[in-house]
């Protein structure tokens, strides 16, 4: 993912947790300031799963979150 700050923001903004892996596909899909391969590798990369926050969002695909 290229935009790894701009991700994190929205993830810790923008979502409501509990959330599983086609809520958060399906909002980040919605996001004009996005690429699309980074949609796309965000999809791929996100398991299957409820999640309840954006620090375990970040740790299934390998984000490393801002302090």
């Amino acid at each position: 993912m290229q935009d790894q700050t701009n991700a994190m923001a929205h993830l810790r903004e923008h979502m409501t947790y509990p959330a599983n892996k086609a809520q958060l596909v399906a909002a980040c899909n919605n996001l004009s300031d996005f690429s699309e391969e980074d949609k796309k590798s965000f999809a791929a990369k996100l398991p299957e799963g409820t999640y309840n926050s954006a620090e375990e969002v970040a740790a299934a695909i390998g984000l490393k979150p801002a302090a």
